[in-house]
């Protein structure tokens, strides 16, 4: 038997003292036997869960399940809540006012929006529980729609299943940034510093009832103009989320054809049982929408991630490697079909992507006489754009009624693409044949990533270091112009980040915001006279792509 370190032995012991979860403690006591028995493994987690506390950033809170500071847990939360409730009654206007909390599916999301609404009442604002799971969209909808001073979503997204997160938003129905994470995680930390039980709760809080998501169906279903065609074959999963209850609701609301679900991901699974992340990005996740359109006939799948704020969408392609010949249309391609088509609408306004997104959207919106403008990454920046009539960002993340939501919607996504999809069929075309016209008049710009999981974050801050300090002098032979982020500019605030650009290809290396990943999102352009045969255009992107994927690989040290 080996023991412990001292320090580390009295912080699990002042832990388990105020922890107010019986499973949290039960886990905890398992980690201590275990490591006092002399189990590595056992040992190793319990110094990463005491390393030091969640850290909150402008993604609010985000972390695996489990007791200890650096772990998302009852504890954890009802400081966040106290947190968050401190610095809220220092804004101007806000004290004593509404806060719409709601959560997603995953587990001790419920019990973890209950928390946060008990602290928020006992602090003396009027909090509202939104007591089902419910799709993050709607939420962020609800923000504005009930004129709220904050918010709270308890989700992790398409974390992995043993995550969980916390997100805050501010009144005008954008997530929070720089310097209000800052201030809110020192007022965390102050919380933290006192007995949990100073933290003031209250079961004065309110529930929302139905009218919050009647308000937003009805939102949604006036994105679709009364005579607008609308059949469409299409299969829907919501891999395991909560979206497909809202999905149903707005579908039916509009009169589009009903989408074919997945039965296997349809009900929400806080294991997600069938998939080995939850994200429609990564392999494997959506093949088995993917086989039962095949087998259905489908015209085209639709899916989101479990809080229903993003939006993937696949399509019929003969060089396909899914059953039947399918493919996923990349976040840009999707990104370029969704501004083209809001364009062609007359919706007036700037249109925004993130840095990292392709600069397609730039041309798309100067040829029809709007404006574009380029955002750091995530829809806390590209929400509060002002005037902004469609934003996106590579990541499946599509803003398609600022109005309404300042944030990425999976849902209204879903209908502007079911929309669009009727449309096209209505004259014999499909989005395909869109995608190749919008490539063919604007230039081909082909996109890729070169993406790295990593066990040891240390891994990410030596590529980044090595980056810096070397950057190429040269990119598929052209010079390259080099901007570290980290410094800032007039258009964008300070990120770890370095933009690489020649003539015809832009690079952005980053670290991820929400996974352990190194990403280096690549894009390369070709003119619309090099783009009349696109069949060849696409073979030479292609070559091109693997070509700067070897030579960032080898920039960053990876090779």
């Amino acid at each position: 038997m080996s023991a412990l370190p001292e320090e580390l032995a009295e912080a699990a012991a002042r832990w388990r003292a105020e922890d107010p979860d019986p499973a949290t403690v039960a886990a905890l006591d398992l980690l201590l036997a275990r490591a006092g028995e002399g189990e590595e493994a056992a040992a190793a987690e319990l110094a990463a869960a005491f390393a030091g506390p969640l850290q909150f950033g402008t993604a609010g809170l985000r972390g695996p399940l489990g007791p200890g500071p650096a772990r998302m847990n009852r504890v954890v939360v009802t400081q966040a809540a106290a947190g968050l409730a401190a610095w809220l009654g220092e804004q101007p206007g806000a004290p004593g006012g509404t806060v719409l909390v709601g959560h997603d599916a995953r587990y001790n999301s419920d019990v973890f929006a209950r928390d946060t609404v008990e602290v928020l009442a006992g602090a003396g604002f009027d909090a509202v529980l939104v007591d089902v799971p419910t799709p993050t969209p709607v939420i962020a909808f609800g923000l504005r729609h009930l004129g709220c001073v904050a918010g709270v979503v308890v989700t992790a997204s398409h974390n992995p299943p043993q995550d969980n997160g916390y997100k805050v938003y501010l009144g005008d129905g954008s997530q929070i940034v720089p310097p209000t994470d800052a201030e809110i995680a020192a007022h965390i930390r102050t919380a933290a510093a006192a007995p949990l039980a100073d933290v003031v709760r209250s079961a004065g809080y309110r529930t929302a009832d139905d009218s919050l998501l009647a308000a937003y169906v009805a939102r949604a279903a006036t994105l679709v103009p009364a005579g607008a065609p609308r059949e469409v074959s299409w299969v829907y999963t919501p891999l395991h989320g909560v979206g497909a209850a809202v999905v149903d609701a707005v579908v039916g609301a509009i009169g589009f054809t009903p989408g074919r679900p997945v039965a296997q991901q349809v009900e929400p699974d806080p294991d997600f049982p069938t998939v080995a992340f939850p994200n429609p990005e990564e392999p494997g996740a959506i093949d088995l929408a993917l086989a039962a359109a095949h087998q259905e006939g489908a015209e085209l799948v639709v899916a989101n991630d479990p809080d229903a704020d993003r939006c993937a969408v696949a399509v019929p392609d003969a060089g396909g490697e899914a059953p039947g010949g399918w493919r996923m249309l990349r976040g840009d391609e999707l990104g370029a079909l969704l501004a083209d088509d809001a364009l062609r609408r007359g919706a007036s306004g700037v249109y925004a992507r993130s840095v990292v997104s392709s600069t397609l959207l730039d041309r798309l919106a100067e040829a029809a006489g709007q404006p574009s403008t380029t955002t750091l990454t995530g829809f806390k920046w590209i929400g509060r754009v002002p005037g902004l009539a469609f934003g996106y960002e590579e990541a499946l993340g599509y803003c398609c009624d600022p109005a309404a939501v300042a944030d990425k919607d999976g849902i209204t996504a879903l209908v502007r693409v079911l929309a669009l999809a009727a449309s096209l069929r209505a004259e014999g075309r499909t989005l395909t044949d869109r995608l190749d016209e919008i490539m063919r008049t604007s230039g081909l710009h082909a996109t890729d990533q070169l993406s790295v999981r990593v066990t040891d974050m240390g891994q990410i801050a030596t590529a980044m270091q090595t980056l810096r300090a070397t950057p190429p002098t040269t990119l598929l032979g052209e010079p390259t112009r080099v901007l570290d982020l980290a410094a800032g500019s007039d258009a964008l605030p300070p990120t770890d980040g370095v933009l690489i650009t020649t003539d015809r290809v832009q690079v952005v290396t980053r670290p991820s915001g929400t996974e352990p990943k190194l990403k280096c999102y690549l894009e390369v352009r070709q003119s619309p006279e090099e783009s009349t045969d696109l069949a060849a255009a696409r073979v030479r992107a292609a070559s091109l792509l693997a070509e700067l994927r070897e030579e960032m690989a080898t920039a960053l040290g990876l090779v």
